[in-house]
């Protein structure tokens, strides 16, 4: 993801209200920079800027349903991303909407460490996502991005692609 530069402050002396002005600001600057598009956790945003830029994805409209973004090629991605953590080692991606409508051709997926280093990414085809996706209720399939997924046929590994996205 770049040089990363090693920044001393010392935020433990910090009050909550300066530690939740400080991540708005950062939350700020990251959209000024392009890297987030809303003021959500950036994971997501930061998910489907790698692939865009690592791809040349066309970004699709925030409105636009089922879909993140567009190929040359017209294919359709659907991108998601997880951020695992000491606290939370869950690879479970946000909920994926009317799976049977088929309204992507592939999922973008990535694994990112605590730090927001890339630790895995792939592209997976809607058959595979529906093939390791539970239903939940009539809407919703949950899917997660276990190491097996890797394994499935027409599943390739991008996690060097994004790794080469500078920042």
């Amino acid at each position: 993801m770049g040089t990363v530069l090693s920044v001393a402050v010392d935020i433990s002396q910090l009050s909550a209200i300066q530690l939740l002005t400080l991540h708005a600001r950062i939350g700020e600057r990251l959209r000024e920079l392009g890297i987030t598009r809303s003021s959500n956790n950036p994971t997501g945003d930061l998910a489907e800027y790698l692939f865009c830029k690592a791809f040349k994805w066309t970004q699709a409209t925030k409105s636009t349903a089922h879909i993140d973004a567009l190929g040359a090629d017209g294919l359709r991605y659907q991108i998601k991303g997880r951020r695992l953590t000491s606290h939370n080692p869950s690879r479970q991606l946000s909920w994926l909407h009317d799976l049977a409508g088929e309204h992507f051709d592939y999922l973008a997926g990535v694994l990112f460490k605590e730090d927001f280093s890339v630790q895995r990414a792939a592209l997976i085809p809607c058959a595979v996502v529906r093939q390791f996706s539970k239903f939940v209720d009539p809407y919703d399939y949950r899917f997660v991005l276990r190491e097996t997924v890797w394994d499935a046929p027409g599943v390739n590994d991008v996690t060097n692609k994004l790794r080469a996205v500078t920042l």
